[in-house]
C-alpha cells in the first residue's frame, strides 16, 4: 500500500490536524508493509514540503491521509494550492460529452478536519469542497474525521482531541 500523507497546518507541533494525520498513518502502517510519501504543504523548509511531483505522488497513491483545518470558514490556502496542483486535465481528469471524468479513481481518501469552533452544513465549506473536488477528480471514497471546538476552551480540545484518536482505528478499518 502507498500512503500520501498531506499536512496543511501552520501550527506545527500544536496541530490537531497534524497530530491525528500521524495517528492515522501510523495505523495504517501498521497494518502491513506500506510506503509513505510525505507533503508538509506548511513548511518550505521541510524536506517533505514540495518532494516529488504532486500528481505523480497522487497517481502513485492507494491511500490520502489530507490534515485539513478551517481557517476562515476555509481550507488552507497551502492545501488549496496543492489541489490546483493535481487538478489538471488529461492527469486526474478529463472532459468527455457529458461533462468532466476523474481518471484518479480507485483511490481513498482520509481527511482530518479540525476546526477551533462547531460547524453546521451553514459554515462548513470545508468538507462539501473536499468531497467536491476530490469526486472531480475520481476520489469517492472519502472519509471525514471531524475535530471541532478545539479552540472553546483547553478542556474542550482535549475532549474533542481525545475523541477523534478513539475513533482512528475503527475508522482505518472502515475505510481499508
Amino acid at each position: 500500500m502507498t500512503i500520501l500523507h498531506i499536512d496543511s497546518s501552520i501550527l506545527g507541533a500544536n496541530s490537531v490536524s497534524r497530530d491525528l494525520t500521524a495517528a492515522i498513518v501510523a495505523e495504517l502502517t501498521a497494518q502491513g508493509d506500506a510506503q509513505v510519501l510525505r507533503r508538509d504543504l506548511a513548511d518550505p523548509k521541510s524536506e517533505a514540503a514540495f518532494d516529488g511531483d504532486p500528481v505523480d505522488q497522487l497517481m502513485s497513491a492507494d491511500t490520502l491521509v489530507i490534515g485539513a483545518p478551517m481557517y476562515n470558514f476555509a481550507i488552507p490556502h497551502q492545501l488549496k494550492a496543492w489541489i490546483d496542483s493535481i487538478a489538471v486535465a488529461g492527469k486526474t481528469f478529463h472532459y468527455t460529452a457529458e461533462g468532466p471524468k476523474g481518471l484518479a479513481g480507485g483511490r481513498r481518501a482520509i481527511v482530518v478536519y479540525a476546526s477551533g469552533g462547531v460547524h453546521d452544513g451553514t459554515t462548513d465549506f470545508v468538507e462539501p469542497y473536499l468531497r467536491q473536488v476530490l469526486g472531480f477528480i475520481g476520489i469517492t471514497d472519502v472519509t471525514v474525521l471531524r475535530v471541532e471546538g478545539v479552540a472553546l476552551s483547553p478542556e474542550a480540545r482535549a475532549k474533542a482531541i481525545e475523541e477523534a484518536r478513539a475513533k482512528v482505528p475503527s475508522l482505518v478499518a472502515k475505510a481499508a
